[in-house]
């Protein structure tokens, strides 16, 4: 069990570079699976749940090549469906939800595959719904063993088809983005997420050969093809660690340039950062964020508190509503943070109230925070990470806070975020990580 030990209360300055975006990574590797000729994927994070998927590719069989420190290529040859059937194949997907995505794959071109049940974040319920039914419409059975806790899934043949998904899920829609690819006929998604990473793993499958319109829109239609090919794909700069970084800068008052930000896809990110008063330029692809001693966050037109809530693409990611929050314990001003996707994601805030932050948890969705615009630091405490995005939230809490804290639990945090201790010491951070 690894811990960081965090001085907080100093300021950072220089360039930092975030990595590939981590969720487009498990969608793209999954896609590997769809055709027996080489796939190269660059800028790939080194990070715990994108590393995992690797392995279980690997396990399945997948030839995988590494070059450089961010490349792979992978060859889905042949697949052991035995192994699927395996503890070892159970193990691995019970500790990465992003697994879940090797289904529509499998079905596409096998017609077959197997489902346990998978982990991740423990941040509310996460339904599978959304994959289960659109692979059905496809013409996907499945039957549930109870003693294994397994799905068995199988399709002799996929077809085209519409459907309006019951929530515009992001991997549900990889997922039967994916399968449908290589079903007979044309197949209708409306309501289907339209997130940056789904036009990715879409704009990679079209240079395998797939046919796909709408891409960036909810409305996407799919002919089906009977093979893809190989291509070379380069994930996006990590949307979520931009964020981060934003945030993280805001909080010490620090002077940032975030590298190679993809800016025209971060949709509404630099809006709502703004709006709480964060100042930040646009260099090139570059985003400069100006020391700032104060940050006002702004009222509606009617004086009413500013409330940010998160929503599906092109609303606000939820991914970054624990950052949002934090940053708004040192704000001029109030706000109302309203999580709507997943009712257990607010409830690290206790640990922020023992800091010394003024948070009014109203439900699991919605909190409260009076901002203490630096007029009362936040005080360093030992503490846990509950899930990826927290444990980053309270990271950069711990980074402002007078005296030291000790965060445990940080395999979450590595789960989602590249070497983030050696990328924040590079920018004069006073972190540091132990092993107990």
């Amino acid at each position: 069990m690894s811990s960081f030990e965090i001085t907080g209360g100093r300021k950072l300055h220089g360039e930092i570079t975030p990595q590939g975006a981590k969720n487009e990574a498990l969608q793209v590797i999954c896609a590997c699976l769809l055709t027996p000729e080489k796939v190269t994927i660059h800028n790939i994070p080194n990070i715990r749940d994108v590393n995992k998927l690797i392995e279980l590719l690997e396990a399945l069989g997948v030839i995988v090549t590494r070059s450089g420190d961010s490349s792979c290529t992978f060859k889905a040859k042949e697949i052991d469906f035995e192994y699927l059937k395996t503890r070892d194949f159970r193990d691995k997907v019970g500790s990465l939800r992003g697994s879940i995505m090797i289904l529509g794959p499998m079905l596409a071109r096998y017609g077959r595959g197997f489902v346990f049940i998978p982990g991740g974040d423990k941040i509310g319920r996460r339904r599978l719904d959304t994959h289960f039914i659109g692979l059905q419409k496809l013409g996907a059975t499945f039957e549930y063993h109870s003693q294994e806790q397994l799905f068995s899934v199988t399709a002799t043949r996929l077809t085209g088809a519409y459907m309006l998904l019951d929530e515009a899920s992001v991997t549900g829609t990889a997922n039967i983005v994916m399968a449908a690819v290589m079903a007979e006929g044309t197949t209708t998604i409306f309501n289907a997420a339209c997130e940056p990473y789904i036009s990715q793993l879409c704009r990679m499958l079209v240079s395998m050969g797939a046919i796909i319109s709408g891409i960036g829109s909810n409305l996407l239609t799919i002919t089906g093809v009977k093979q893809l090919g190989g291509c070379e794909h380069t994930l996006l700069s990590d949307m979520i660690e931009i964020g981060s970084f934003i945030g993280l800068a805001a909080m010490t008052g620090s002077e940032i340039t975030i590298k190679n930000v993809n800016y025209e896809h971060l949709g509404l990110i630099p809006d709502v950062f703004r709006r709480m008063g964060i100042r930040m330029e646009k260099r090139e692809d570059d985003l400069y964020i100006p020391a700032q001693e104060h940050y006002e966050v702004e009222t509606f037109m009617d004086g009413s508190i500013m409330t940010i809530a998160d929503a599906p693409w092109p609303g606000f990611t939820p991914d970054l509503i624990s950052i949002v929050l934090v940053i708004a314990t040192q704000a001029n001003g109030s706000v109302l943070i309203h999580q709507k996707m997943f009712e257990s994601r607010l409830f690290f805030v206790d640990k922020l109230i023992d800091m010394g932050a003024k948070i009014i948890l109203c439900d699991p969705h919605r909190a409260t925070v009076i901002g203490l615009d630096h007029k009362h630091h936040l005080r360093g405490i030992r503490m846990s990470s509950p899930d990826i995005r927290a444990g980053v939230a309270l990271l950069i809490a711990a980074l402002t806070a007078d005296g030291t804290s000790i965060i445990d639990n940080i395999e979450q945090i590595d789960r989602g975020y590249q070497e983030i201790d050696l990328r924040l010491r590079n920018l004069g951070a006073g972190i540091r990580r132990t092993d107990s």
